[in-house]
């Protein structure tokens, strides 16, 4: 073997010691944020898999809440429809818009000034209150462990230590996917084929190792994507970072920090409350005209002097049109375009749809959601391999085999 061989032995030994190095000092940090953290991960993920399709799952249970018995030729005018409304309501509750729906099955949501995100469905032919949105206690369960590990929200000030440990482990997550792919990740392109199969038939073990492999390979892009925009409900500084990185400069503790992961059915619109009827007048006159000008439009929300218009469209699942009209006379004074929309908002609205799948539409949801619930095997298929391998070590060190 000539120098040039020698010289190219030596350095194909070298990388391999270094890769195989690497590899171990990965492994070892796979294994010691995942063994403290990994239960913690699993409640995130599954409990996250759970939020997906929520509105899907309120409405087949709820079916009368947002679905009309019976379909009439026009609906009534939205003034009309929300004098009748006020007339039900408390002195201290007003109505402060309404979310009006191209299918002519759906009901209309009123959204209230009290409580908070409040809003009841009316029948729009009929003024028929249909009945107030509450979130079923699965998801406000779900919702509260996502995001708190079932911790409450104090007014007082102090450590948010629900927050914390979700972010925290969040943030560990991320560290041990990539530190997972370093380790498993195939040299060739076979190798690379046979860890993205399961065999199940080749022993318990052998399945829960290729599913924790294979299942970590496949989810991989999905569960980082979860992770990378979930971490900016958690922490000030990694919003900042995050949107810096888009040109886009927040200030901490923004109305992003405290925005909820999932607004359900009962986020209303927020802005002034309407204490009178003639409030509503020309509200019907720009609806028709929004609807006539924007025939594919997915929802049409109203409020006092406010209108946004929302389409079914791929991406940011909260873009919308915003309108600006005068409440006296129903014309529209400004109109701010989603394309023209600030920056901020619009990164906003993308990391919503990113964390929660809906950004592809249908297909992406149902890849979410199954890359969440395999995110939350992956710590238990983590420990099952974990502790088997110490249990054969014992074994081995006693002089029983174990096969």
């Amino acid at each position: 073997m000539g120098v040039c061989g020698q010289y190219v032995l030596m350095q194909t030994l070298f990388m391999n010691r270094m890769e195989e190095i690497m590899k171990k000092i990965f492994r070892q940090i796979h294994l010691w944020l995942s063994v403290p953290f990994g239960l913690i991960i699993a409640l995130i993920c599954f409990s996250g898999a759970m939020l997906v399709f929520e509105n899907e799952v309120v409405e087949l249970v709820r079916h009368e809440l947002y679905y009309v018995k019976k379909v009439e030729t026009v609906p009534l005018s939205v003034d009309r429809l929300l004098e009748e409304v006020e007339l039900t309501l408390p002195d201290s509750v007003s109505v402060t818009g309404i979310s009006i729906f191209p299918d002519p099955e759906r009901t209309w949501q009123v959204n209230l000034s009290r409580p908070h995100r409040a809003s009841m469905y009316v029948d729009p032919y009929t003024g028929e209150i249909k009945g107030k949105y509450e979130r079923p206690a699965f998801f406000v369960t779900m919702f509260r462990l996502h995001r708190w590990l079932l911790d409450s929200m104090r007014a007082e000030d102090g450590v948010f230590w629900g927050k914390m440990i979700v972010g925290f482990s969040t943030l560990l997550f991320v560290v041990v996917l990539i530190s997972g792919i370093v380790i498993w990740w195939p040299r060739t392109r076979k190798a690379l084929k046979n860890s993205l199969s399961i065999s199940v038939g080749r022993g318990f073990r052998r399945f829960w190792y290729d599913l924790h492999v294979a299942g970590g390979m496949y989810a991989l892009l999905f569960l980082l994507a979860m992770a990378l925009t979930g971490l900016t409900w958690s922490f000030g500084w990694y919003r900042t970072g995050f949107y810096k990185v888009f040109g886009v400069e927040v200030q901490q503790g923004g109305a992003h920090g405290g925005a909820a992961l999932r607004g359900g059915r009962g986020s209303g619109q927020s802005g002034k409350n309407v204490s009178h009827s003639s409030s509503y007048v020309c509200w019907q006159q720009v609806y028709e005209q929004l609807a006539l000008n924007n025939p594919g439009y997915k929802q049409i929300t109203l409020s006092n002097g406010v209108a946004n218009v929302s389409f079914n469209t791929f991406g940011n699942q909260r873009a919308s049109d915003r309108y600006k009209f005068n409440p006296h006379n129903g014309k529209i004074d400004e109109v701010v375009l989603y394309k023209d929309a600030e920056k901020a908002g619009k990164i906003r609205g993308w990391i919503y749809s990113v964390h929660v799948g809906s950004w592809g539409g249908m297909l992406t949801r149902l890849l979410t959601f199954i890359a969440a619930l395999i995110g939350a095997t992956l710590p238990l298929t983590g420990y099952y391999l974990w502790i088997r391998r110490i249990w054969r070590k014992k074994l081995r060190v006693s002089g029983i085999s174990l096969s």
